[in-house]
């Protein structure tokens, strides 16, 4: 058989009609293969056009799915007619595909957590958005908020439907108002973008969803490639609005394949209700030897200055920038139970010096964020050497949103030299990207434990530390400039960064008797650096006992003695964090009484 023919070959005694020809690479495809893999070619993973009764059935439980109905909406409101009266396609449109309009609604389970899907149907007129596919998606919308259950969209469009005119157009507004609706209660919307998603569709529901994840190849803009290749006079870069594309720029969370979608899916649904999904991809995304590792104690977070050794600024900061140490990567590694990387500032560019997701840890739903290095030349190119752009802190915004938006802690990693000082970053609002981190993070009403896992740099850090609690691991610093960058400023010279770093006071005793952290985490022998496994799984306890700490509190409560913390720097007395530390011990007698 010719691999690379279109024309349907006889084999070992099958009728032609069992095969047929990938739609992409054109290789020769057995029929029921295909249709296993959900319309995935083994070939060349070309995606084919799935319609929306199928997107449903791959996505929900077997047996789960209960169509949900929307209501009757006008039917040709502008009696329009091209080569043929709108009528007539609507009609040959329901007698192809056999649905009503081009959007199917369900409610149902992924894995067993409840979920509500609407799916778009391209076959329908191109699943073009008219009014019965509006009332469709915002019926959907409104069933996810009477069930409380989370919204997934599955879109494939090519824009507005023309035919039905203005009102088309306000489909747009009419959906993006329900997703609102969705944000304000606090429930969880995915979008998973299949090819092609244009227009109206793209610019409104959805790249309104909290996560957005893309097919392989799926192809989304606002203006077809045409259009703009027609008004700018140019030849468009290969490529150009894929999801490959879209995850570069970040426009997109993930791109995952087809067979991949109800897993990724069961992992952010498991999360978003708070503990783990042990019948789906469970532990996906974590490091199978954590299971082999002994577990420590519950970690002893020191909070007393005297408790910690004496240690010399340039040791301090040698070990803090030691390349050994484990990385956000790492800790994500062996921390999480379930994991979906989130990416992208939604505003044209991802920045790989900051990484982050949802996911599960020992049970419980949280968001992770932190600076990324790594371990060589190579890995600390491709991190921007956690030099984080202002994309970096958009990121980290809409990170702390998403968590603030479903209910879950937020735990920031921090480990950088400082923000990005390049020319782009200034042009790109550096210092603003900061300032919104620190505002937003100020107002988060969800628990924030701040980590500082190896070097703190000035404001780059500075913008993931505001937080309920800070911790800083026994051998990493805290500074507001760097050794070196401090000596050349006040010292004239670069050699008196040791002095410097004497004088900064950026050592973890310092820090903590400062009041600026509120707990020191215990290191190994030797330094996280020696046994990151034994380093990171004692940070994770101390993470997690501090979480239980700030879970007894109010979040209006928890919000207030935050402000109040950051009120208290630099004056003179009891610091507002010594304070806030008693009460919690208080608490903490109560609840053990």
């Amino acid at each position: 058989m010719n691999a690379k023919t279109s024309e349907p070959a006889a084999s070992a005694g099958a009728p032609a009609t069992d095969w047929l020809a990938c739609p992409s690479c054109r290789a020769l495809v057995y029929r029921k293969r295909f249709e296993r893999a959900d319309g995935v070619c083994p070939s060349c993973g070309a995606h084919a056009p799935l319609s929306a009764a199928r997107r449903l059935e791959a996505l929900l439980d077997p047996g789960s799915a209960r169509p949900l109905t929307a209501a009757e909406t006008v039917h040709d409101p502008l009696s329009f007619a091209d080569l043929k009266p709108y009528p007539d396609r609507l009609s040959a449109a329901r007698a192809a595909t056999g649905h009503a309009d081009a959007v199917r609604v369900a409610a149902g389970t992924v894995s067993g957590h409840p979920v509500v899907v609407a799916a778009m149907d391209f076959a329908f007129m191109g699943g073009s958005l008219g009014v019965a596919a509006g009332e469709a998606v915002a019926m959907a919308a409104e069933a996810a908020l009477a069930r409380r259950a989370p919204l997934v969209l599955v879109t494939s469009s090519g824009g507005a439907r023309m035919q039905e005119g203005a009102l088309a157009l306000m489909q747009m507004a009419k959906t993006a108002a329900a997703m609102a609706a969705l944000d304000e209660a606090g429930i969880l919307t995915v979008t998973v973008i299949a090819d092609p998603t244009y227009g109206g569709v793209a610019a409104s529901f959805a790249t309104l969803a909290d996560v957005v994840v893309c097919e392989p190849g799926a192809r989304m803009g606002f203006a077809g490639p045409r259009v703009i290749e027609q008004t700018i006079g140019q030849r468009l870069p290969d490529g150009f609005q894929t999801a490959e594309f879209l995850l570069r720029h970040g426009l997109v969370d993930a791109v995952h394949p087809r067979g991949e979608l109800r897993r990724t899916l069961a992992v952010l649904l498991a999360s978003a209700r708070g503990h783990p999904d042990h019948t789906g991809p469970a532990r996906a995304g974590r490091d199978d030897r954590v299971a082999e590792l002994p577990r420590p104690a519950p970690a002893p977070v020191v909070r007393d200055p005297a408790r910690l050794a004496v240690r010399s600024a340039p040791e301090v900061v040698a070990a803090a920038r030691d390349l050994r140490r484990p990385t956000t990567r790492d800790h994500l590694a062996y921390w999480m139970d379930t994991f979906v990387e989130l990416r992208g500032d939604r505003a044209g560019a991802d920045c790989p010096a900051i990484v982050g997701g949802l996911g599960t840890v020992e049970g419980r739903a949280v968001v992770v964020l932190g600076h990324q290095k790594g371990h060589t030349t190579a890995e600390l190119v491709r991190a921007d050497f956690a030099m984080a752009s202002p994309a970096g802190y958009r990121k980290a915004i809409r990170l702390a949103r998403l968590a603030e938006k479903i209910g879950v802690p937020l735990v920031t990693l921090i480990d950088t030299p400082g923000a990005h000082p390049g020319i782009e970053a200034e042009q790109q609002g550096q210092a603003g990207a900061i300032a919104d981190c620190l505002r937003v993070f100020t107002g988060l009403r969800v628990p924030v434990v701040a980590v500082v896992t190896g070097e703190g740099g000035s404001g780059g850090a500075l913008a993931l530390g505001v937080a309920d609690r800070v911790l800083i691991a026994a051998n990493a610093l805290y500074s507001v400039i760097s050794p070196e960058g401090c000596a050349a400023i006040l010292w004239k010279t670069r050699e008196e960064s040791p002095a410097a770093a004497r004088a900064l006071g950026l050592d973890a005793r310092s820090l903590l008797e400062l009041g600026v952290v509120d707990g020191v985490v215990p290191e190994p022998e030797g330094g996280a650096q020696a046994d990151p496994a034994a380093a990171s799984l004692t940070l994770r306890d101390a993470v997690l006992g501090t979480l239980d700490e700030l879970a007894v509190l109010d979040p209006a409560e928890r919000m207030r003695r935050r402000r109040r913390r950051l009120r208290g720097f630099g004056l003179p007395g009891p610091t507002a964090t010594g304070t806030d530390r008693a009460r919690f011990e208080d608490i903490d007698e109560e609840e053990s009484a």
